[in-house]
């Protein structure tokens, strides 16, 4: 791909902050999506929740959201005793990890109005720092929940932010998605979002550097329905960075294009974390161009990918992982397709791929979708609906499946399931997260299941789909385990969002609930 295909706009130099190390957190704590800068989602300070003590986990207190309309999806950071997480509703808490009890609770509407928060927060230097659904970020004090500063950084009226943040030495690291490709208006002029990475100053917000993933979109005739359209436009940043601290390298996937035909699209980005410079990328599709048009019948006038094939939707939805193998640091990540690659985390060489299901025609459902864990010894994921999904170990070295395990048959004829058997579906959409011994992953059936890591078998499980009654006073009802994350393991807790597609009706909203021994 040419270098003329992305820009990267350097705004402001380093600074002092850049030279500081973040504050050590407590090791059992899970302080950002991605558990640490490696993305490893594995727990290793994990003592308490053990293959021998797993089944007696035991509900110990539910967070019950509002109903209004809008799933739980902002993974838990746990940090100093305290889970931090965003709801449905617009605003944004801290709990005592322990007790569910409140310690301070942050309104977006008093600086945002209409804003949500859907990604997960990082807790850092005595702040925490996350996204909202109309592409601002913001930092707050993290013993009170004080507004020290808010940055929008997409203008892009459809703009926002599932990517959770990632700090680095003085910085926070962000990727920037849309919801402009899911517009089913024929008479829409699609489109004019384009993906982007930022560089953030962790203490002042301030642009550092950005690193866009398609050129400008620029108008280049009509739709059928006389709408202008605009090319090339989409690549959004779904997932979240990792970084090497080491090299100083920052890894990235992105997601399809909308509109158009060139630019960074379906691609693993190795940046400078200091400048945005690349230092190499891997697009792992030729062509991919897709919005919820594509999902139609006889819309090929406004999706030129229906007729040739090209209309996928294959994203790099998942967060990479960077590990060792025989003396070499490598980085690895899912995809939509079904496919796990591994590349050399310096070069970018391909090392292998391994293909876990059978893509569906008609968009990237079936495949990994928010990512994987590496505990030192094996690389786990999930494919979602791939009849049935799958829980897998693969050997790091080679990508050979060490053990797969799919979702269990009785996962739709057992609990809060069985009632909506129309609904229900065995399948996966939540990040594996692991804990020594222990493999971690949420189903669309609405069963929380913990898996030991030898052989995939299944040693503990809890459905979600039953009625909670929330130490904030309200009663909240599961759902399907949450996307945009997956289990959080700290300290003794399992903190897991119950309220994802598919939806299970309910009179209620969704619940985030927290596990002890």
């Amino acid at each position: 791909m040419s270098v003329l295909a992305a820009t990267v706009v350097l705004l402001v130099g380093g600074t002092a902050a850049a030279d500081r190390e973040p504050l050590a957190h407590r090791s059992g704590d899970w302080p950002s999506w991605q558990g640490d800068s490696s993305g490893s989602r594995f727990n290793a300070a994990e003592r308490a929740i053990t293959p021998r003590t797993v089944g007696k986990l035991r509900l110990k207190w539910a967070f019950a959201y509002p109903k209004n309309g809008f799933p739980a999806k902002s993974q838990p950071a746990v940090v100093d005793g305290g889970v931090y997480f965003g709801s449905p509703d617009g605003k944004f808490h801290a709990l005592d990890a322990r007790s569910g009890a409140t310690r301070w609770t942050f309104d977006l509407g008093t600086v945002h109005p209409g804003a949500i928060v859907i990604d997960g927060p990082a807790v850092a230097r005595g702040k925490v720092f996350f996204g909202d659904t109309q592409g601002h970020i913001y930092a707050l004090e993290q013993r009170t929940g004080r507004l020290v500063w808010d940055k929008d950084t997409e203008p892009h009226p459809a703009g926002m932010h599932t990517s959770s943040p990632l700090y680095h030495r003085g910085k926070i690291y962000v990727g920037a998605s849309s919801g402009e490709n899911i517009n089913p208006d024929r008479g829409y002029p699609c489109c004019t979002f384009r993906g982007h990475i930022d560089s953030l100053d962790a203490d002042t917000g301030e642009l550092a550097w950005r690193y866009y993933t398609v050129p400008e979109p620029q108008a280049v005739g009509t739709w059928p329905s006389g709408a202008t359209r605009y090319e090339p436009s989409g690549a959004g940043v779904w997932s979240s960075p990792v970084i090497d601290e080491r090299s100083g390298t920052l890894y990235v996937g992105t997601g399809q294009l909308y509109s158009g035909k060139t630019g960074d699209f379906d691609t693993l980005l190795a940046l400078d974390a200091r400048t945005g410079a690349v230092r190499w990328k891997q697009q792992v599709t030729k062509a991919d161009t897709w919005r919820l048009l594509c999902a139609f019948p006889n819309s090929e006038g406004y999706c030129p990918g229906q007729k040739d094939g090209t209309a996928l939707d294959y994203d790099l939805g998942a967060t990479p992982n960077l590990l060792r193998v025989h003396g070499r640091t490598m980085v690895g990540i899912g995809q939509k397709s079904g496919v796990f690659h591994m590349f050399d985390a310096s070069t970018g060489e391909v090392s292998w791929r391994r293909q876990l299901s059978t893509p569906m025609p008609g968009g990237g459902l079936s495949g990994i979708q928010w990512g994987s864990s590496y505990d030192g010894k094996y690389l786990y994921m999930a494919t979602n609906f791939a009849n049935p999904g799958t829980v897998f170990a693969l050997n790091p070295a080679n990508g050979d499946i060490v053990w797969q395990t799919p979702s269990p048959a009785d996962g739709c004829t057992t609990g809060g399931a069985a009632q909506h058997p129309a609904i229900c579906a065995r399948a996966h959409t939540p990040a594996v997260s692991t804990s020594p011994g222990l493999v971690y992953e949420g189903s669309a059936d609405g069963k929380m299941r913990i898996y030991d890591a030898r052989d995939g078998a299944v040693r503990w499980e809890f459905d979600t789909i039953r009625d909670f009654a929330g130490v904030n006073g309200l009663t909240g009802r599961g759902s399907a385990i949450s996307g945009n994350g997956g289990a959080v393991i700290a300290n003794g807790m399992l903190y897991v969002q119950a309220g994802y597609s598919p939806f299970y009706p309910s009179d209620h909203g969704n619940v985030l609930l927290a596990f002890g021994l």
